[in-house]
């Protein structure tokens, strides 16, 4: 019993001094900072510090080692904020050095396993913050008259983040990214709107992050973009969400808000607030602004989601609701949408193609266009087209007629209400264009 006790207390301590392995380093840039992820076999003790004249970041890490063949040279080409990556065996542990192009504010933590990645050491690099002044009060409040609708499209996950994988592990954060960028492309191709992406490239942001990038846009509505997973590979589908302060309408759109909900954790940002606002002036800011924007919300989903079901089978034909934190925003409509179910095999491909990812960009765009044309934000240049005279439709109006009737061309007619043919029918609103 003795001689086993202490074979067992020997291979702890073994264990104990056998060192991490460096197994990978990964870079990712964001506008803000520049993330350095090292991937290591076992959590690793750190410290860091920077030194000047050349600005450098040092790393050392404790009992650890480099993987044989792993090049450091190769990880920092072309970077923004950093020259090169060196690193040589310190006693027992590993130096890093990072090689900057100016001097940085460096930030590390440590992250545990978490599909698909195991040990992490993260080191975030990010410019001193230079002190901006303040616009004069007048400029901050004035937009211009017949201004662009502005629209945030937000590409989920990204980084760290990975989002769902599909059964030939592709990622999420990249298909999303490529839709949001073909959804910026469609809504800018409409006369009186401006696309914003809260994210250009392989980076995370965190959700708060998220919707006060859209906020600093000044933008009139918010469209978070993602792929679906299910347990199931079987699920399929398009879907939109808005937000639900009393819970999920369904098991799915429960259990999808609980996923969504870890990124922040996964993205290495910690515990996240639900408001950036003080308790009291969030609670009222809530009261007052949730239902108006929820009610918005559900509209311009259900716009989205009827355009979408024209190009791709819908998992849902109704706008559902879950307590996803990126749409918890007093300031604007919100919208997710889920493009499809990235665990299904046949979607995942689509997903990946490009022709369906144009066709799910236009959708999305012309269901957001649906919307606004309706409901326009005041001072913009569909606000003011919105003033245009307006018929309904009776029994035995037809198209040329009513252009006859109000002096413009039957073709002018239909561009301005996208009709194609000569098809309406009884009750339908016609917008009279000013133009003949």
């Amino acid at each position: 019993m003795l001689r086993i006790l202490s074979a067992l207390i020997l291979c702890s301590l073994s264990a104990q001094l056998i060192a991490a392995t460096i197994q990978g380093v990964r870079v990712h840039e964001s506008p803000d900072a520049t993330r350095i992820v090292l991937d290591t076999s076992a959590a690793v003790k750190y410290k860091y510090f920077t030194l000047d004249k050349p600005e450098r970041v040092v790393i050392d890490l404790a009992n650890a080692k480099l993987a044989e063949g792993l090049d450091l040279a190769k990880v920092a080409k072309d970077l923004v904020r950093i020259k090169k990556i060196r690193g040589a065996p310190r006693g027992k542990g590993f130096r890093l050095v990072l090689d900057a192009k100016q001097k940085l504010r460096p930030n590390a933590f440590t992250l545990k396993p978490i599909s698909p990645y195991g040990h992490r050491l993260v080191m975030d690099l990010a410019a001193p913050k230079q002190v901006r002044k303040k616009p004069a009060k007048q400029d901050a409040e004035t937009r211009p008259q017949n201004r662009d609708v502005v629209i945030a499209i937000d590409a989920g996950h990204g980084g760290e983040d990975p989002g769902a994988l599909g059964p030939k592990r592709q990622q999420e954060k990249h298909l999303v990214l490529q839709i949001a960028k073909r959804t910026a492309q469609a809504v800018n191709a409409k006369p009186g709107y401006r696309a914003v992406l809260t994210r250009t490239g392989d980076y995370y942001i965190a959700h708060r992050k998220r919707t006060a990038l859209a906020r600093e846009a000044r933008a009139d509505l918010f469209v978070s973009i993602h792929a679906d997973a299910f347990t199931s590979a079987a699920a399929s589908g398009a879907s939109v969400y808005t937000l639900s302060d009393r819970g999920a309408t369904s098991e799915t759109a429960k259990w999808l808000a609980e996923r969504a909900n870890q990124s922040d954790l996964l993205g290495g940002v910690g515990d996240v607030s639900l408001s950036d606002k003080d308790d009291v002036l969030a609670h009222v800011l809530l009261d007052l602004s949730m239902d108006g924007n929820r009610s918005y919300s559900i509209e311009v989903g259900q716009s989205v989601l009827n355009q979408m079901g024209k190009m791709t089978k819908l998992h849902k034909k109704q706008v559902e609701q879950a307590a996803f934190i990126v749409l918890k925003s007093p300031d604007m409509p919100s919208i997710l949408v889920e493009t499809g179910f990235i665990s299904n095999p046949q979607e995942a491909r689509r997903l990946s193609q490009r022709d369906h990812q144009t066709k799910l960009a236009k959708a999305i765009a012309s269901g957001i266009d649906q919307f606004m044309r309706a409901n326009p934000p005041p001072g913009t240049a569909i606000a003011a087209r919105r003033q245009e005279l307006r018929h309904t439709i009776a029994r035995g109006d037809t198209l040329s007629e009513i252009a006859a009737r109000y002096g413009v061309t039957a073709n002018a007619l239909k561009r301005r209400n996208a009709i194609r043919g000569d098809k309406i029918r009884v009750g339908q609103t016609l917008f009279i264009p000013g133009d003949p």
